[in-house]
């Protein structure tokens, strides 16, 4: 049987932070390593990815989520909802609402479905209501994993992910070393061997008092503060771009950006 991966969703799963020119739309991310890995282990293995970042949850299920399932995944991974948490006003029970019942029609294909918690990012003391929506948004994806048989990454409990490494200057999207990492925890979950090489990001390093206010001022006056403007004026990041993988490769026979 021929195997399909399609990994649908926003820039968590487009792979932005892990930065490369020589892929589509100048990310490489865990999706394209899982899916190189998959290559490597069946070479016969298909793969699509059509997240985009900045997307919104009802942007995924317009957009990519009739498109995957005419795909006939074998394993679809699903992860949206997250620039839902970053808006001025939500209405956090309507969007796991329509969260679950994306997961839902995912389920009924028959294809594995693959979750994802968001990772609990200690941002600022300022911003701890979009702290509490975003426990209230892991806790229902953990139920909906149990209720359609999907597969959990429980990234909330990866504990490698409290290094600073993990994480782009934004604290939001993984760095390169975040999104290997994150690759590696798929692979395990599926229970395919890998040749990912994790390295060692060595310890933490103290911080004085003024070090640490120097870079929580330079974090909110150059990604807050743009980001909740963005927000307002409804403008995202990336909105010319388009999907990355939009049809099956197979990616073992390469998976270089086409312009590379």
């Amino acid at each position: 049987m021929a195997h399909r991966f399609v990994a649908i969703g926003d820039s968590f799963t487009e792979g932005v932070g892990d930065w490369d020119e020589r892929y589509p739309n100048g990310v490489r991310g865990w999706a394209d390593r899982v899916a190189r890995q998959l290559g490597k282990s069946d070479p016969g293995t298909e793969y699509a990815n059509l997240a985009l970042r900045s997307r919104v949850l009802d942007d995924v299920i317009e957009h990519q989520l009739d498109t995957a399932i005419a795909m006939n995944p074998t394993l679809v991974s699903f992860f949206a909802g997250g620039n839902d948490i970053l808006q001025i006003r939500i209405d956090m029970a309507d969007v796991l609402g329509r969260y679950e019942a994306a997961v839902e029609k995912l389920a009924a294909t028959g294809a594995r479905v693959l979750l994802f918690t968001s990772y609990d990012v200690r941002l600022s003391p300022l911003l701890e209501p979009l702290r509490l929506r975003n426990n209230q948004f892991n806790r229902r994806v953990r139920e909906v994993a149990l209720a359609h048989d999907a597969l959990l990454i429980d990234h909330q409990a990866l504990r490698a992910y409290t290094h600073p490494r993990m994480w782009e200057p934004d604290r939001l999207h993984m760095s390169r070393h975040g999104h290997r990492y994150l690759a590696a925890a798929v692979l395990r979950t599926l229970q395919v061997d890998h040749t990912i090489t994790l390295r060692d990001l060595g310890t933490i390093p103290d911080r004085t008092w003024h070090e640490v206010v120097t870079d929580e001022w330079d974090w909110w006056d150059g990604w807050v503060r743009p980001m909740l403007a963005r927000r307002w004026r409804h403008t995202p990041i990336g909105a010319g771009l388009t999907a990355k993988w939009p049809v099956p490769i197979l990616p073992a026979s390469g998976m270089k950006s086409p312009k590379g």
